[in-house]
């Protein structure tokens, strides 16, 4: 039984998400035969506060983002 986690910032849409499912859960049917109905898919979503990579969270990014689009 595949079981997938995924960790996304949040503010995507349902639609967005009920794809995201669909087809992760379609790539393990297909790379690793398994069948359909014991793959499992658990999305998490974080806030952009608490979401970091190289010590700058991912607000922050944005931030930054926003303000060099600004200038």
């Amino acid at each position: 039984m595949p079981l997938i986690e995924i960790t996304l910032v949040e503010g995507r849409s349902p639609e967005q998400l009920r794809t995201l499912i669909s087809k992760v859960t379609q790539a393990a049917v297909e790379a690793v035969d398994a069948p359909l109905e014991s793959v499992r898919v658990v999305l998490r979503e974080v806030a952009p506060t608490h979401f970091a990579a190289g010590d700058v969270t991912i607000a922050e990014r944005s931030a930054q983002r926003h303000t060099a689009q600004s200038s």
